[in-house]
């Protein structure tokens, strides 16, 4: 596994929060400006009895603790999680309840990533699976705030091998369903709720790998104008997420 940061910024009210309700022992320092510290007196009143850091500050100092303008009035510096692989195990109970997953191959662009998460959470998918490559965004600083507090509904896992997961995926009972640009040929509304369904999005370049393709059970492309070859990645997965998983 490739070495990562061991901690992340979380910005804004909506990904704070979420952590906070999930798990508000992985915070570990607090920054906010003063109109946001009306707002969380329940939380630093918590983190002062944990004997953590917490400070109101001016908005100055907000961007240079993130580097970035967009803090949204509070940050929290938490832990970072350790990404387990799936076991054969986890395939089959994910399969025998029907749990969604998403997996992304080689999804480059963090706030891509962040998109897809929190459409993920907004369709209610269980995990998220990403590889361990160069090319892979990781859940960061960037994909955390356009998430929206999306990461705290999903688990996200990096498998040891890609291709070898989606195959024991498709052994399991789940529908893979491979999103291409084109030559796709399965409808996509008969696939839906006829049992798990995992959706694979490929790089926002180069679409999924051929291996990965072939590992699929179903391929779909979804039609357009031709006015442009694709859509965004992060909006043709809330497509099909919507087709495959909205009511």
């Amino acid at each position: 596994m490739s070495e990562r940061a061991k901690f992340i910024n979380l910005c804004g009210m909506a990904a704070v929060g979420a952590r906070w309700r999930k798990d508000p022992a992985s915070i570990q320092r607090l920054f906010f400006d003063y109109d946001t510290g009306r707002k969380i007196g329940a939380m630093t009143k918590a983190l002062a009895k944990a004997r953590k850091i917490y400070r109101c500050v001016e908005a100055e100092e907000l961007e240079k603790v993130v580097g970035s303008v967009h803090h949204g009035g509070i940050v929290a510096v938490v832990e970072t999680r350790e990404l387990e692989s799936p076991r054969l195990g986890d395939l089959e109970r994910w399969a025998e309840a029907r749990e969604s997953v998403l997996v992304l191959d080689r999804i480059g662009n963090a706030h891509n990533l962040g998109a897809i998460v929190r459409t993920a959470a907004f369709y209610g998918v269980k995990h998220i699976i990403i590889p361990d490559t160069a090319m892979s965004a990781w859940p960061n600083d960037a994909a955390f705030r356009v998430a929206e507090g999306g990461f705290e509904h999903v688990t996200v896992w990096l498998p040891r091998n890609l291709v070898t997961l989606v195959a024991d995926m498709a052994a399991t009972g789940f529908a893979v369903v491979g999103a291409v640009t084109r030559g796709g040929n399965d409808q996509v509304e008969n696939l839906k709720a006829t049992r798990a369904v995992a959706l694979v999005l490929g790089n926002e370049e180069h679409g999924l790998s051929p291996a990965l393709a072939a590992a699929c059970t179903h391929r779909v492309t979804l039609p357009g104008t031709g006015a442009v070859e694709s859509l965004n990645v992060s909006v043709a997965g809330a497509v099909l997420l919507d087709r495959l998983l909205g009511r």
